[in-house]
């Protein structure tokens, strides 16, 4: 006749708590009017209650912390710790006792134990404890994985393990978006404005305690989130800096190129590196998170084979009085010399002085050259600048160029009044 055998209890119990901020002991106050039946025994019993603030027991958050029930929400960018026991149960000593703990994600295994040496012996009512600790930089699912090996009086080896499963939840929603400046000055025509815009998507405010951009070598950043007023900087969030659920903030930073890069035309074209957020927070009780985004890119503008900008104008100018612009002529490529030659063609507001079809001789890959030249307007009002064409001889291409800029126009009279 066949005896099933039972199955044999291990000596060794393992306990896996995680370590965590508490939560404030919430209570539901429950009230009613003194002519009501109960008259003042819901009163009576607040005060009473230990859990209630004295003074102020109609208020739901008491006096009392409340500890973690369970592992809770895990949110990504924070720190899991987690305390593990290994305690005898038993009245045997046991030996070379070895404790392991695993963190399995979608696609790594972690091995978060702070040693892997074996104990020789762990004595009846006594433990082992370890605290793990584990910056989680993956959302989805993660299962700890706890193991223990240890030896018998008998000189039998035993083993067994425990799973605990979490989910890791995204706590911010982060959107960018770039900006090209509109200026017609070229000192500026290569700023990029990024505009970061950071959603709380938890349950619970947020302390934001640092969003800031650490660009690539190619840029120098500003930050465009303070205002100042008497030489001091206050952040234009106000001076509370909580996210509460669902809210979003927007923030705007300035990137310009540093002088390296931005005197070389070829460099600064096609996808580009910006750089990246760097995010830090505090939830309730201090408790600290931190993201950084992946490299942000973003498509730099073409000028194509020739870029032409504007490096100084006259914001007002008389009516049909000449005035000068300096543009800037750029090679934007980096293997082929060019032979220019300028075109200036007549709008009907605006006339070039000049010699029109001038030679403006060889000009070497990611090159430039600086050119002054002399306009009029015979209309009042915002006038704009147009009618430039440079053609490459060698390749026998011609570049157009119009609205490269604008200018107002005001008669004579109205000038030498103001």
């Amino acid at each position: 006749m066949d005896v099933n055998q039972p199955k044999q209890e291990h000596l060794l119990a393992l306990k896996v708590m995680r370590l965590t901020k508490p939560t404030l002991f919430t209570n539901i106050p429950v009230t009613c009017e003194e002519r009501d039946l109960p008259g003042d025994l819901f009163s009576i019993l607040m005060k009473d209650d230990p859990s209630t603030v004295k003074g102020a027991e109609t208020l739901m958050l008491g006096e009392m912390l409340t500890l973690p029930q369970n592992f809770g929400n895990i949110f990504l960018g924070e720190t899991f710790s987690s305390y593990i026991s290994v305690h005898n149960d038993s009245n045997q000593v046991v030996k070379d006792i070895q404790v392991k703990a695993d963190l399995q994600t979608s696609s790594q295994r972690l091995n978060l134990s702070a040693s892997s040496a074996v104990v020789a012996e762990l004595k009846p009512d006594t433990c082992i404890d370890d605290v793990i600790h584990h910056e989680v930089k993956e959302i989805g699912t993660h299962i700890l994985v706890c193991a223990v090996s240890y030896t018998t009086q008998t000189g039998e080896k035993m083993y067994f393990r425990k799973f605990f499963k979490f989910q890791v939840l995204k706590p911010l929603d982060v959107k960018t978006k770039f900006y090209n400046a509109e200026s017609d000055l070229s000192s500026v025509t290569d700023e990029v404005f990024l505009e970061a815009q950071i959603q709380n998507i938890t349950t619970s405010p947020m302390f934001m305690e640092k969003v800031s951009l650490e660009p690539s070598i190619m840029y120098n950043v500003s930050e465009l989130n303070t205002v100042i007023t008497n030489g001091d900087g206050s952040s234009t969030f106000g001076t509370k800096t909580y996210l509460q659920p669902l809210d979003t903030r927007q923030y705007l930073y300035c990137l310009k190129p540093k002088p390296e890069f931005a005197e070389k035309a070829g460099v600064i074209k096609g996808v580009t590196v910006i750089g990246k957020l760097d995010i830090v927070w505090k939830t309730n009780l201090g408790e600290r998170g931190r993201l950084q985004t992946s490299q942000l890119q973003r498509m730099a503008p073409g000028y194509g084979d020739v870029r032409l900008s504007i490096e100084t104008i006259p914001d007002t100018v008389r009516l049909e009085e000449p005035f000068d612009i300096t543009c800037k002529i750029t090679n934007c490529s980096s293997e082929r010399t060019m032979d220019l030659v300028l075109e200036m063609c007549n709008t009907n507001a605006i006339h070039w002085c000049g010699v029109s079809g001038r030679q403006l001789g060889k000009l070497h890959p990611s090159s430039s050259l600086h050119l002054t030249l002399t306009l009029l307007s015979s209309v009042q009002g915002l006038q704009s600048v147009s009618g430039l064409r440079l053609t490459d001889t060698f390749l026998k291409r011609t570049y157009e160029y119009d609205d490269i800029a604008q200018v107002c126009v005001v008669s004579s009279k109205l000038k030498a009044e103001s």
